[in-house]
């Protein structure tokens, strides 16, 4: 049964950018619009919203972003919303534009956000899991994550070209502060000798032991794939090379990662969640993410999502284990 209260609602994309945003942008403006609802869009996520930016959208206002990376709707980190007075100004705005509910797509930030707005000033939201770190708890995957695995993979395949001609050790250095997401899927996939990610125990001894023995053996290339939050490229590569004598050259992808155009399992995901989410609002759902598991769709409460977010810690290991005895 439909929440006859919903007629108009915004959406904003928040902290980050990640591929698929847009398709999600699409499939919310055109599933609100089939379902008889207006739509605003909200520009520069927190800060565009206590700032006013506030468009109406309509179907052509979507047309031909499916495929685009980025947001449309840009995307901006707001310190002033971190603040009441801040929090204040974006209340008095949704007001302003009779903004029945805001469906918010973005990152662990961006939802704490949404618990704010829910539980300190009473406004209906809806999260979606916009983030390439796949760090949200409670989905199997989150918007961008598997785009961004491509986007890694596709230049560790690049480097290892290099690698393999030069005969060199490469350090290359992926995001995930926290989840070991994107190391472990591109390091698998890309054949990657080692890979370090947060939590694990760094044992430089063994892995420039690890590095001499191969060579012995007469393998040539060696590629190590360490996410951020473990430790920079930059660094490891020194200590490798001292006690290897070897040559070692560290790469940092930063941002390429954020962009791109969105693969098909994201757009697919990103137009399944934003249909979905209208769906839930005008099925009286608020306070609450999208997320997948198993490829069903479900809702899971905020805090689930943003504070329960451990990940399948035996798969890692899994995979992990895997990746060593296939780059033996």
């Amino acid at each position: 049964m439909f929440d006859k209260k919903i007629k108009r609602i915004g959406i904003m994309t928040s902290g980050g950018d990640s591929p698929g945003m847009n398709a999600a942008t699409r499939s919310i403006v055109r599933k609100a619009i089939f379902e008889g609802l207006e739509v605003r869009g909200i520009l520069r996520g927190y800060e565009g919203l206590i700032n006013d930016e506030i468009i109406e959208m309509n179907s052509r206002s979507v047309s031909n972003i499916l495929s685009r990376g980025g947001t449309i709707l840009k995307t901006a980190r707001s310190k002033e919303f971190m603040t009441k007075d801040g929090q204040k100004k974006a209340v008095d705005v949704i007001k302003k534009n009779k903004l029945d509910a805001i469906v918010i797509n973005g990152g662990n930030g961006s939802l704490q956000g949404a618990i704010t707005l829910e539980k300190d000033w009473r406004v209906k939201t809806l999260g979606l899991p916009g983030t390439i770190d796949n760090d949200l708890g409670h989905t199997d995957y989150t918007i961008g994550s598997h785009t961004s695995v491509d986007t890694v993979l596709d230049a560790v395949d690049k480097i290892r070209d290099t690698v393999s001609s030069m005969e060199r050790v490469y350090i290359i250095e992926v995001m995930g502060r926290k989840e070991p997401y994107i190391a472990v899927m591109a390091g698998l996939a890309g054949g990657a000798e080692e890979i370090l990610v947060p939590g694990m125990e760094l044992d430089i001894e063994q892995i420039s032991s690890d590095i001499v023995s191969a060579k012995k053996k007469g393998k040539r290339s060696w590629i190590i794939i360490v996410s951020e939050g473990f430790s920079s490229a930059q660094l490891l590569a020194k200590r490798i090379e001292n006690k290897t004598e070897y040559e070692v050259r560290s790469i940092t992808l930063g941002h390429v990662q954020r962009g791109g155009a969105p693969n098909a399992p994201d757009r697919i995901l990103a137009s399944r969640m934003g249909a979905y989410a209208v769906d839930a609002l005008l099925g009286g759902h608020s306070g609450k993410m999208v997320g997948i598991k198993g490829d069903k769709l479900h809702l899971v409460s905020y805090e689930k999502a943003c504070f329960d977010r451990m990940k399948d810690k035996e798969l890692n290991k899994e995979l992990y284990a895997l990746t060593k005895l296939l780059a033996s």
